[in-house]
């Protein structure tokens, strides 16, 4: 499938900003499965400094410094993605048993992977959610299986819910109060997974979102999505979207990953001035065509 995608972020301040520098993951990322054709950005005010590389986790990042004040900074980002199936489907239980994996990771054969199964600044585990991913991985389980299983229970026993929580919400708090939204369901299974010592990351992107029949799509209306994707051996990285309980196809577009949200988060930075502030978003996928 070939995505067009606009990521718009307007930054409304409210006081003058001297100077700004903002690091910048709007770029679709290149994976096996995953092609970005063309990317372009538009900023205001122009920029003084641009520049363009991959971060530590390989993902592609844009580099921007604004030295004209400004009491507005937009960012318009646009892509067109090619995404394609992958061959075949995954068979779940033909993977290895999950403790076999663990025990793997500190090969050097697997030291990439090892990186992630460690706790990082926004996914924390307690024994309550070590308990809670021992229910899916009980001794001897495919480890896709029991992943699997793990996302189908966070999808049937966590109510979707915007409003409750944001980026700072600890994974305890999710976990305690069983609600929440993409972002938290891919930390907190991303903790389940790391309790057992396994390798997991955090990635984020967008969801092909379809209008109800009968009705146009409303533009602007599309929003990021996040998922997980856990380390399974010889069958390498495989994607799991709690949020939707689905393994991630071509409806997925995948624009960078890390150990968490903060890794990846669309736009991060500093300035000078400012105030207080607000933040608008609008983010748009449109489905070109099938190729």
């Amino acid at each position: 499938m070939l995505y067009d995608i606009r990521h718009k972020t307007t930054f409304s301040y409210e006081e003058v900003v001297s100077v700004s520098h903002h690091l910048l993951h709007l770029t679709p990322r290149r994976h096996p499965l995953q092609t970005c054709i063309e990317a372009e950005m538009t900023v205001e005010p122009v920029l003084a400094v641009e520049s363009v590389g991959e971060d530590y986790f390989g993902n592609p990042v844009q580099h921007l410094t604004v030295q004209k004040p400004h009491r507005e900074l937009i960012v318009d980002a646009h892509s067109r993605v090619e995404v394609r199936d992958a061959a075949q489907p995954i068979a779940l239980d033909c993977s290895s048993g999950w403790e076999t994996i663990r025990d793997q990771l500190a090969d050097i054969d697997v030291l990439d992977a090892y990186e992630y199964v460690f706790g990082s600044p926004y996914v924390a585990a307690d024994d309550d959610i070590h308990d809670y991913a021992l229910q899916s991985f009980v001794p001897g389980r495919p480890i896709l299986a029991a992943a699997m299983d793990l996302t189908g229970r966070i999808f049937r026993e966590f109510q979707y819910r915007g409003g409750v929580s944001d980026v700072s919400t600890p994974v305890s708090e999710v976990f305690a109060m069983r609600q929440g939204v993409c972002q938290d369901f891919a930390h907190l299974e991303i903790a389940c997974l790391r309790s057992l010592g396994l390798a997991a990351r955090y990635v984020s992107g967008y969801l092909l979102t379809r209008p109800p029949e009968g009705t146009e799509k409303l533009v602007g209306s599309d929003a990021s999505h996040a998922w997980v994707s856990v380390f399974a051996g010889e069958l390498g990285w495989i994607d799991l979207d709690p949020t939707n309980n689905v393994i991630p196809g071509v409806e997925h577009i995948t624009f960078a990953w890390g150990r968490d949200y903060g890794d990846v988060s669309p736009i991060n930075g500093f300035m000078v001035g400012g105030g207080a502030h607000q933040v608008s978003v609008a983010v748009d996928v449109h489905a070109v065509a099938e190729r």
